[in-house]
C-alpha cells in the first residue's frame, strides 16, 4: 500500500513539474507584427508620457464641462424663478437635457 501511494504521488509530482513549462519566449511568426505591451507607456515626442498626456487633457476638459454645466444650472434656475408657478418654459427642459448631457460626459471622463 505504501508503494502504491508513493508510486502514484511521485506520478503526480512529476506530471506537476513537467507538464507545466515555464512561459518561454515565442519566436515571432514572420509577417505579424508583435503585439505591444500595453503595460508600457508610450512617449510622446517631446518625452512626455502619453498616458500622463491624456489624463490631463481629459482633467483640463472635465474641469471646463464642470464650468458650462454650472452656468447652465444657474441660468435654469433664473429661468424658473422668473417663470410662473406652473409655467415651464420650453429652453427650461432643453437645459435640463443638458445638464443630464455634460453630468453623463463629465462622469465619464472622470471612470476612464
Amino acid at each position: 500500500m505504501r508503494t502504491t501511494r508513493r508510486s502514484v504521488s511521485l506520478c503526480f509530482l512529476t506530471g506537476a513539474l513537467f507538464g507545466q513549462q515555464p512561459d518561454a519566449p515565442q519566436a515571432p511568426t514572420p509577417g505579424i507584427p508583435p503585439s505591444p505591451n500595453h503595460d508600457e507607456d508610450q512617449r510622446l515626442p517631446n518625452g512626455k508620457s502619453q498616458r500622463n498626456a491624456i489624463a490631463k487633457a481629459q482633467h483640463e476638459q472635465a474641469v471646463k464641462d464642470a464650468k458650462h454645466l454650472i452656468e447652465v444650472a444657474e441660468q435654469l434656475r433664473d429661468e424658473l424663478e422668473k417663470a410662473g408657478e406652473y409655467v415651464v418654459p420650453m429652453s427650461s427642459v432643453k437645459k435640463t437635457e443638458e445638464i443630464e448631457k455634460l453630468a453623463k460626459r463629465i462622469r465619464s471622463r472622470l471612470e476612464d
